[in-house]
């Protein structure tokens, strides 16, 4: 017996077997010492002549001080007469796949879903992970109890989506605006993906004792092989030539530019502010892409067709409205590759695809490419890396120099884009 304190838990041995330290402040409130090191509060009380225990929360996502509130609160509702495992055991039952997805969004927007690399889900991501609750999950599972789903339900429900019966058109806020939900294979994968996540949430919130996503086989995520050739990367060079003389945005030629000389994603782009962009170390030092901060060689290329640098800074492609960033590139896309006679299977992330596909004709390695992409096992951050290596800057200039070749014609670095 002891008072709960966080040193008296986090210096709690981990035996073979579990075992509780219980708090000699607060009879009934303790702490489940498990042989796999975690630590988890709870507490311990008689209702209708039985003991009775109520898991509170894990030690880490509760400090101590919290949990022992929490405790009071259980306590107190005991001594009026209540049973809360009782209670949360019929709440679990009753809980539908809604009131889970609405539980799992409110526990991601407080930081305590965590995505890639540990770190809490960016707010992108969490807008991606709503939409597809609302649009699939939902309207399909919705009203299920989460504790009756099986694994045919999860197989149905991907099936579901594929075969496009969430699909639908729908108005939004925006003028003329609409919304298009078509389903496929994609989207199953991804929200099939989504929900398996949702569901280890309520495994670890105790609502059902394992996973029934687990063991789904899940469509292949619509990857596109589609790349530019040398006589499609011409067209496309012809084209976004042909669109600037005819009066097309600015910000959206070189927009476009910047990603078919980089590799970068789409949102990257978009994004972009001068301060991310060293021109004098040919780097991009992005603080907050798909994987993180991210760290990145930029072509001489690349780099020589940016717009001019404003002297108030902001967003390298800036929007009509001051400090606002360019918003219509899918837009100005569709246009341009309509232009272009690019088929429906080049997209914007073709430009990504293709930046590697011409890296790896150059035979540069996986390890190179993924530097120069910012993938995941390749990205180096601002935290360790000031000075990029001299080699891959030297790769980044000669794989965005071939791109411009191809693009151009033209053999002769570009002085402006927009000249």
């Amino acid at each position: 017996m002891a008072r709960l304190t966080k040193r008296v838990v986090e210096a709690a041995e981990v035996r073979a077997s579990e075992y509780f330290i219980w708090c000699d402040e607060l009879p009934g409130f303790g702490v489940r010492i498990y042989p796999s090191g975690r630590r988890g509060y709870l507490v311990q009380y008689r209702s209708s002549g039985r003991s009775r225990r109520a898991k509170i929360g894990l030690h880490g996502r509760l400090t101590v001080d919290q949990a022992r509130k929490e405790a009071m609160a259980l306590l107190g509702q005991v001594a009026t007469g209540s049973d809360p495992a009782e209670e949360r055991a019929t709440r679990r039952a009753s809980l539908t796949v809604r009131e889970l997805c609405e539980r799992y969004l409110a526990a991601a927007e407080k930081g305590l879903i965590l995505g890639k690399g540990g770190d809490p889900k960016k707010t992108s991501t969490l807008v991606t992970d709503r939409s597809r609750i609302t649009r699939h999950i939902v309207p399909l599972l919705g009203s299920r109890k989460v504790a009756d789903l099986t694994l045919a339900d999860v197989t149905r429900f991907m099936r579901d989506v594929s075969g496009g019966k969430t699909a639908l058109v729908e108005k939004t806020d925006r003028l003329r605006g609409k919304s298009i939900v078509v389903g496929g294979k994609g989207a199953a994968a991804r929200t099939v993906g989504l929900l398996g996540g949702i569901l280890s949430f309520a495994v670890s919130e105790g609502v059902i004792p394992s996973n029934p996503a687990q063991g789904v086989r899940r469509p292949a995520d619509g990857t596109r092989t589609a790349r530019l050739t040398p006589a499609t990367y011409r067209q496309l060079g012809r084209a976004l030539e042909e669109a600037g003389a005819e009066g097309e945005n600015p910000a959206a030629l070189a927009c476009l530019w910047f990603l078919a000389l980089t590799g970068c994603r789409k949102g990257e782009g978009e994004g972009l502010v001068w301060g991310e962009v060293d021109e004098a170390g040919q780097a991009l030092r992005l603080r907050d892409s798909k994987e993180g901060v991210s760290v990145r060689p930029l072509g001489r290329a690349a780099c020589d067709a940016l717009p001019a640098r404003p002297s108030s800074g902001g967003f390298v492609f800036a929007g009509r409205q001051a400090g606002t960033r360019y918003g219509g590139l899918p837009g100005a896309w569709e246009r341009i590759a309509r232009r272009a006679g690019l088929g429906e299977e080049v997209t914007l992330h073709t430009l990504r695809h293709s930046f590697a596909s011409t890296a790896a004709d150059l035979n540069y390695s996986d390890a190179t490419v993924g530097a120069m992409l910012g993938h995941a096992s390749g990205t180096m951050t601002g935290r360790y890396i000031h000075h990029l290596d001299e080699v891959l800057v030297a790769a980044a200039d000669r794989v965005s120099g071939e791109i411009w070749r191809q693009m151009t014609g033209d053999e002769a670095a570009p002085t402006s884009v927009l000249e």
